[in-house]
């Protein structure tokens, strides 16, 4: 029977354009940026590292977040340093460090009676802090960000994060001193 044709079922024919549709369907859904949890569509975002004036602001944007009945996105941006492995005669090649203090501060979150109050997730970015911080804001449609203030000579000299961050947002930015 080679060279003959036989008519596939109709029910075969439905399958194979659907499939075709699911798989432009999860094409589109690849381009997309990947969808935040609902729940905390419209919260708080805080940046926090585990430093004085971040863990002021932390209780200030649980405050805030339990007055307004959102939640908490708690954010950590990892220092995410280029390191430059040089192999022999081969040009050399910068590899990402991970920080692996978002782990550890993870865990003591989970551990922390305070945030009891109000639902919270921890989102952990490796980049600039100020962008990082806008987007996840962007993402998360967030009504504020919160980040504690920058002391010492390196916030002089390049800026604070607080600072740069007032200037480029495009929601309320709080400074908690």
């Amino acid at each position: 029977m080679a060279g003959q044709e036989f008519p596939e079922p109709a029910d075969r024919k439905r399958k194979r354009v659907s499939d075709a549709a699911s798989a432009d369907l999860r094409a589109a859904e690849d381009t997309r940026p990947h969808p935040c949890d609902p729940a905390f569509r419209h919260g708080v975002v805080v940046g926090f590292d585990g430093s004085t004036s971040s863990e002021r602001a932390l209780a200030y944007a649980i405050g805030m977040a339990r007055r307004s009945g959102s939640g908490l996105i708690i954010v950590h941006v990892a220092n995410r340093l280029p390191t430059t492995v040089w192999a022999g005669c081969e040009p050399p090649v910068f590899v990402d460090v991970p920080d692996h203090r978002t782990e550890v501060l993870g865990l003591e979150l989970a551990c922390a009676d305070y945030l009891a109050e109000v639902p919270w997730i921890l989102v952990e970015r490796g980049g600039d802090i100020c962008h990082e911080l806008e987007e996840v804001g962007r993402e998360y449609s967030a009504d504020a960000i919160v980040v504690g203030s920058t002391h010492g000579i390196v916030g002089r000299i390049f800026g604070s994060v607080a600072g740069r961050l007032a200037k480029r947002a495009q929601r309320p930015v709080v400074v908690i001193p």
